[in-house]
């Protein structure tokens, strides 16, 4: 096996996506991609740098677009659960205006 192909000690081995997020950053709205196909039932919620929620998708499709007109310029926290509740998948973005 290749030295590249080794995990170095302390060094974080990058997740694979199941969400493709862009553009990032945002000014008027943001897409949202399944990488893969996704069994139904997985949520996607938006919360800004304080912890308030300001977005919640139910069903997450093939793909979805967030409206940003009504965003705050600032970093913003996603996450995407599963039916059962558990976060997937999270990240941050940026809007500026």
């Amino acid at each position: 096996m290749s030295q590249d192909r080794v995990p170095q000690q302390g060094v974080p081995i990058q997740a694979v996506r199941m969400i493709r997020f862009y553009p990032n950053p945002a000014t008027t709205f943001i897409n949202i991609e399944p990488q893969k196909a996704m069994a139904r039932g997985y949520s996607f919620q938006v919360y800004n740098f304080l912890g308030k929620k300001v977005a919640d998708l139910q069903e997450v499709t093939s793909r979805t677009r967030i409206d940003l007109t009504n965003f705050s310029r600032g970093i913003y926290i996603y996450q995407l659960k599963d039916a059962t509740g558990k976060v997937v998948e999270s990240g941050k973005f940026q809007v500026e205006k």
